[in-house]
């Protein structure tokens, strides 16, 4: 029996998929940005890209984007606050071709949520790439960085409990 083009294959590969590291790009005229060459081969020939939480944007490969929509619409139907995060991120969501440069065109809206505008910074976070403002993305590292300890010692109670 052979698996090399099954679902598991498939699977593995989404599992694997992640993405690290910091990089600075400039949004173009054009709002178009560019990705990191690091990251192209994982996220494919188009991208999935999103409102984001923090006033960024996420950046999915298609792969990726349907487990999280699938999470997103499982809670679509259920309170206020299900609907409402579902609207968010489903409705805000666009597909974007990468060019032959490495470049995703940015929609107005999507910019605008984010607050782009010249110097951006593209994070690797595990599964997704997040779109930042230069700027914010300073002050919410600053923010993280003096925070650490505490966090850390938040999220290590939690895996105890």
């Amino acid at each position: 029996m052979k698996w090399e083009h099954g679902p598991f294959i498939i699977l593995a590969q989404t599992l694997l998929t992640m993405f690290i590291g910091e990089y600075r790009h400039t949004l173009d005229a054009k709002n178009r940005l560019s990705l990191p060459s690091k990251f192209r081969k994982e996220l494919g020939s188009s991208v999935i890209v999103t409102r984001g939480l923090d006033h960024c944007l996420f950046v999915y490969p298609k792969a990726a984007w349907k487990k999280e929509a699938q999470k997103f619409a499982e809670h679509s139907a259920g309170g206020a606050a299900g609907r409402a995060f579902a609207r968010l991120m489903l409705a805000g969501a666009n597909e974007a071709d990468i060019d032959s440069a490495g470049r995703i065109l940015v929609p107005d809206y999507l910019k605008s949520y984010a607050a782009l505008s010249g110097k951006c910074v593209v994070a690797g976070v595990s599964d997704r790439v997040e779109l930042w403002d230069e700027n914010a993305w300073e002050v919410y590292t600053k923010d993280i960085e003096r925070d650490a300890d505490s966090f850390a010692e938040t999220l290590g109670a939690r895996a105890l409990a």
